[in-house]
């Protein structure tokens, strides 16, 4: 049996836990030596709920944190981060069950605990003034978390994320009519680029397109897969440079599903490349925008 997974029966804390919470503390035991990105492409495989398969990810990511976590001079972002996808209470009995017993470990654990109440994310999702200071809160480096910064947002642009196949372009038909379209896949076919070219021009004529809606203060769609946060961030922060309200629509289905409307696209996807897309998915959180929306197109 996996050593942490068994080390979490005899915790009498995990014992006192409601049964799915102590279901969601064992998966991540489970997960551990998977990965933040395996154990996400596991659970994804077995359709378990989305909220229930990110609670777990974001245990395995940060399954070290409370080990020196007063050490770290990011700690309460990252703590934050925690709140907001999973519970700092289930990290903490997570790395209990890794301590192994050892009393140096267990002290640090009992450490962040104590410290995570303090800063008012230990059992609950840390609570910010506004979305849109959650938002700044986690842009902008130094930021007080309790600043409630001016809205002065105008106008709203959404950010799709989703692999292809998962349904992206029907939703934003069925949601967001009439608004513009910038489309990556669209922009290819009229600059004649092929997926596996060069990429530069496609993306240029997008960031200038967005550029236009955005002075002229027009909401958009910005409609690729976006599957990292790294990709995503490019274009959230333009928007939101602009006065933008961002909101990031994540998209997405079982792989059985969206290797089956794949190939019923016009724009197939080889099959081995959707696998390789999806060994790095990574869907957005509540740090990255105003809002978040996590939707199953099954």
């Amino acid at each position: 049996m996996n050593p942490v997974a068994e080390a979490l029966d005899g915790l009498a804390a995990w014992r006192a836990r409601p049964p799915e919470e102590r279901e969601r503390v064992r998966a991540a035991a489970l997960l551990l030596d998977a990965g933040e990105l395996g154990a996400r492409r596991i659970l994804w495989a077995r359709g378990v709920p989305i909220a229930w398969r990110e609670h777990v990810a974001a245990l395995v990511r940060h399954q070290r944190l409370p080990f020196g976590a007063l050490e770290r001079p990011d700690l309460d972002r990252v703590a934050f981060r925690v709140s907001l996808l999973a519970r700092n209470d289930d990290l903490a009995l997570l790395a209990a069950a890794a301590s192994g017993g050892d009393a140096e470990r267990l002290a640090e654990v009992a450490l962040f605990m104590q410290y995570t109440r303090e800063i008012g994310c230990f059992d609950r999702p840390r609570a910010f003034p506004s979305d849109h200071a959650r938002f700044e809160y986690f842009r902008t480096p130094g930021r007080d978390p309790g600043y409630a910064a001016f809205d002065g947002t105008r106008f709203t642009v959404t950010v799709m994320s989703g692999l292809p196949g998962a349904g992206k372009d029907h939703w934003i038909a069925a949601n967001r009519p009439g608004v513009p379209v910038i489309s990556l896949d669209d922009l290819r076919d009229e600059l004649g680029v092929r997926p596996t070219g060069d990429q530069g021009p496609v993306i240029a004529a997008a960031y200038a397109r967005a550029r236009e809606h955005l002075r002229a203060g027009t909401a958009y769609v910005w409609n690729a897969t976006n599957l990292t946060r790294a990709l995503r961030s490019r274009s959230i922060g333009l928007a939101a440079d602009y006065g933008a309200r961002v909101e990031v629509v994540s998209v997405e289905a079982p792989p059985d599903v969206v290797h089956r409307r794949n190939r019923a696209r016009a724009r197939t996807v080889p099959p081995a490349v959707i696998d390789r897309m999806a060994g790095r998915w990574e869907p957005p959180d509540p740090t990255e925008a105003h809002a978040v929306r996590w939707i199953s197109n099954v």
